[in-house]
């Protein structure tokens, strides 16, 4: 079979131009960065409003493992599936982050013949809108910096003489808003600035991940231009003395970071290989942020289209969860049905069973023990009231045995049907009775319910999120994690719902932990406000929001060849 980069380069695409218009865009609502890209301007919400809306498929999957679980494969799959029974369909993801891409786990454009085309232009760069992210974000912590510097080179009188501003007394100690960049770079994990003459205060900074910045989160979560603009404004950047907020407007440099955003919020139409449309907006990760795509895309799909497939990063109590407890709260965009993806390896590297054994071998013990996984899986997309269709991503090694045996099993459970998908091999043909099965369940009542209320408290949030949400015993939280849950309730954030940033490799908190974990108490090492976003983050165990690059980096497979093609990208 050819490569994911050899597939792609081989793809007859459509204009995107002429793709936009199939999809029921007007010419004037985009514009277009060459012939496979175009920007989707936000005039269309005002033209497509009070319309109805499709239906919003959720794709998620077991506890992800070394094997890939191929959830974009199917997602995308779906997606040209859908539209080749004859449904207008269109796949809502989000926008890679280079991170991954040189790291370890590599591209998302999907991989085999369900994909997003043109692959290497999706997985680099795109339309540089985690550029204008970094960028962003990286004016406020200049401006932060600088006002500081100045505040305290001159006082409060000379200050206020001079510049005409208000004397914000920032507390060099609560700076909350440090710095991004779009790389997996472990060495600016923490890092002292204001070094040297004239350059300080000196105070203790960091480095995130760009998908880890809450500007990633609010460009998912805006519902508009002017709903991005206020949230931007409501960013906390720091605490001043007597330990109240000040915020991006308080700064004075929302307006500034919200014109760099300004192209940022608009979706990127492209295309997958049959010709579905496709919107890629924003790209918080799952593990350290809320893990979907953009609200805005989501919106103006349901709208032009019959089915909406978007997906939540990771396993199901990863992305998925926060799709459920945040996005379709902020949105109330429910959906009507949900994929849960798995494979013959993932259950088997889930079973907690020790063998050395091939992966790729028949082993029906290891297949049923890691069942236990898949089952808790279903059974928690089942507790959001979500029909559940499971969909086994099968690969060229998989038995006939194994897979009849794993769909029997799967008869048994809550879950609303069960389809082999065979996308990555046959493209739109390899998943017919998936988007069949999907149509059906979707045609269903869902009984959609988010975990908890918003009116209970932060502690009784995270409680449930750990006891309900993962199965664990509870919550312990750090001296840290407590002056910071205090001071949260005292600000007035104890209304918002909790982003839990974790291992995705575990249902629980730490990553050795396979199959269904019990016993176990989630350990809150510290709580962050998200304002902005309108949401808690909760730093458990040892998750890092950013990265590093293992011994053998995804970079060192790509390159480009003597006409400037890219090679090696996957």
């Amino acid at each position: 079979m050819l490569t994911d980069m050899a597939i792609s380069g081989r793809a007859s695409l459509k204009n995107i131009a002429e793709l936009g218009v199939e999809f029921g865009l007007l010419p004037e609502e985009m514009t277009l960065v060459g012939n496979t890209k175009a920007k989707v301007d936000l005039c269309v919400q005002r033209r497509l409003a009070g319309q109805s809306k499709g239906k919003l498929i959720i794709v998620t999957a077991v506890t992800p493992t070394p094997y890939g679980e191929g959830k974009t494969v199917t997602s995308i799959g779906l997606t040209q599936s859908l539209k080749a029974i004859g449904k207008r369909a269109c796949a809502c993801i989000r926008q890679p982050s280079m991170g991954p891409v040189f790291g370890v786990k590599g591209g998302a454009a999907g991989g085999g013949y369900a994909q997003v085309v043109p692959m290497q232009e999706l997985n680099l760069h795109l339309t540089g809108d985690i550029h204008a992210v970094g960028s962003t974000h990286n004016l406020g912590a200049a401006a932060i910096a600088a006002r500081l510097f100045h505040e305290s080179r001159l006082g409060k009188t000379e200050f206020e003489a001079q510049s005409g501003l208000t004397f914000l007394d920032i507390d060099p100690s609560e700076i909350r808003w440090h710095r991004v960049v779009d790389h997996n770079d472990r060495c600016l994990r923490q890092i002292q600035v204001g070094l040297g003459e004239n350059n300080g205060p000196e105070y203790a900074s960091r480095f995130d991940i760009s998908a880890a910045s809450e500007l990633m989160a609010i460009l998912a979560l805006s519902q508009n231009l002017a709903d991005m603009r206020a949230r931007i404004g409501r960013l906390v950047l720091a605490l001043n003395r007597q330990g109240e907020v000040i915020s991006a407007d308080d700064l004075g440099v929302a307006g500034a970071m919200a014109a760099i955003m300004a192209d940022a919020i608009k979706p990127t139409l492209m295309q997958t290989l049959n010709g579905a449309p496709c919107l890629i907006h924003a790209g918080p990760f799952a593990n350290i942020a809320h893990g979907n795509s953009s609200i805005i895309a989501d919106d103006i799909a349901l709208k032009l289209a019959d089915f909406v497939v978007t997906e939540g990063g990771f396993g199901s109590d990863m992305g998925f969860e926060k799709f459920c407890n945040i996005k379709v709260r902020q949105s109330g965009l429910v959906p009507s049905a949900a994929v849960l993806v798995t494979t013959l390896k993932a259950l088997k590297a889930n079973s907690s069973v020790e063998s050395e054994m091939d992966i790729n071998a028949p082993d029906q013990i290891r297949l049923e023990a890691g069942f236990a996984n898949l089952n808790w899986h279903i059974n928690n997309v089942a507790r959001y009231g979500i029909p559940v269709v499971v969909a086994i991503n099968r690969f060229a090694t998989d038995t006939d045995a194994e897979l009849q045996w794993l769909t029997e099993a799967v008869s048994r459970t809550q879950a609303f049907g069960c389809e082999l998908s065979d996308a990555f091999a046959k493209g739109e043909a390899g998943a017919i009775a998936l988007a069949q099965t999907v149509v059906q369940a979707a045609e269903t009542e869902s009984q959609f319910k988010p975990l908890y209320s918003e009116q209970v408290s932060l502690e009784a949030k995270l409680s449930t999120l750990a006891e309900v949400g993962y199965g664990a015993l509870g919550v312990s939280l750090s001296n840290e994690a407590k002056q910071q849950l205090q001071q949260l309730n005292a600000l007035g954030y104890g209304h918002l719902p909790v982003c839990i940033a974790k291992t995705p490799l575990s249902i629980s908190h730490d990553p050795t932990l396979k199959g269904v974990p019990k016993g176990f108490i989630v350990p809150i090492r510290a709580l962050s406000l998200n304002a902005g976003a309108g949401f808690i983050t909760a730093l458990v165990g040892n998750v890092m929001t950013m990265p590093g690059l293992g011994i053998t980096p995804g970079y060192l497979k790509i390159d480009i060849d003597e006409d400037g093609e890219i090679i090696g990208l996957g």
